[in-house]
């Protein structure tokens, strides 16, 4: 009895062991691919629990996210024949769920090894194998990462459909301590250069904005004389326009004074041509004697003799006589 109980504890565990072994667990983000005998299954599965043959079937877990696979310490060898290392290239990467199973198949569940490993140290070699150490560490360094993830994901897309290159990452690599120092100090020099340009070319804005200011400021002075110019013509101009209508006003004045005088004396005379007929001047005449108190006839006076004791009314009359005669003569 004993011994049944033996065999029955040595079944039973037994069939713990089976069963702990025929279970498993796919994490999510990953892609379970499943062996028997060595030979890859055509089966896969996702995420979760799973079950499987004891013992017989074997199982490997393949990721299907985005991952960084790293790879370290990579020589290379310059077209000059110096030898560099690059201490850490990261690779980001990730697998597509469908592409799992012809991706191990063809290069197993350690695919990375052969698709993404080798083929940095390959790419990696090639580039510099044509360029100078100038080139690598400095002239195209910035354009490592670039051109080998488009090489990468060239060569993966025909022998690797699904595996996905996301991006590459280069670390500057090691050179020589001598040709480091040497670079180090051409970078000092380079430096010292810029800073030397930078320097001249802040010395011409100043000069430039010099020159612009003074520009401006001669400009500035220049239309303000031209207004003050401008202004003084303008009063010039107006001083004249007033000078001239002035004058014109005066030649008016005068023209319309002599106009007027004119037509004074014109009507004047008119009517002194109407007025001083012979018979006016002959009444005027006697009127003048008229005014005498004594006058003298004889044929021994060759003129009119006019009473001394009447002086005066014979000046008066004298100067009358010769205004009507001076008025005669005038009208004639």
């Amino acid at each position: 009895m004993a011994q049944w109980g033996a065999v029955f504890s040595i079944i039973a565990a037994l069939g713990g062991a089976a069963l702990l072994t025929s279970v498993h667990k796919i994490d999510e983000g990953h892609t379970g691919v499943y062996y028997r005998g060595g030979a890859l299954l055509t089966t896969t599965s996702g995420p979760g629990f799973h079950l499987m043959l004891p013992f017989i079937t074997t199982y490997k877990s393949v990721q299907t996210t985005l991952q960084t696979d790293e790879v370290k310490n990579v020589p290379c060898g310059t077209s000059g024949g110096v030898m560099i290392y690059f201490d850490r290239i990261e690779v980001v990467n990730y697998l597509i769920p469908s592409a799992v199973y012809d991706i191990v198949r063809n290069f197993t569940a350690d695919y990375d090894k052969a698709l993404i490993f080798n083929k940095v140290h390959h790419e990696l070699n090639q580039f510099c194998s044509i360029h100078s150490l100038q080139e690598v560490y400095i002239g195209l360094f910035d354009q490592i990462d670039e051109n080998l993830k488009l090489t990468l994901q060239e060569d993966l897309t025909s022998m690797a459909p699904g595996l996905i290159i996301q991006a590459v990452r280069v670390t500057k690599p090691n050179i020589p301590e001598s040709i480091r120092r040497n670079y180090e100090l051409m970078e000092s020099e380079k430096t010292k250069l810029l800073i030397s340009q930078q320097t001249q070319k802040v010395v011409e804005k100043e000069a430039e904005t010099e020159r612009i200011k003074a520009v401006i400021e001669a400009e500035k002075v220049a239309q303000v004389a031209e207004i003050k110019f401008g202004q003084k013509v303008m009063e010039k101009e107006t001083e004249k326009k007033i000078s001239e209508i002035e004058d014109n006003a005066f030649l008016a004045r005068q023209k319309a004074r002599a106009d007027a005088e004119f037509y004074t004396a014109l009507r004047a005379a008119e009517a002194n041509k109407l007025k001083l007929t012979p018979e006016y001047l002959q009444l005027m005449k006697y009127n003048a004697i008229a005014a005498n108190s004594k006058i003298y006839f004889g044929n021994d006076i060759p003129q009119m003799f006019v009473d001394s004791g009447s002086t005066a009314s014979s000046i008066k009359a004298s100067a009358a006589l010769d205004v009507i005669s001076d008025q005669v003569i005038d009208l004639d």
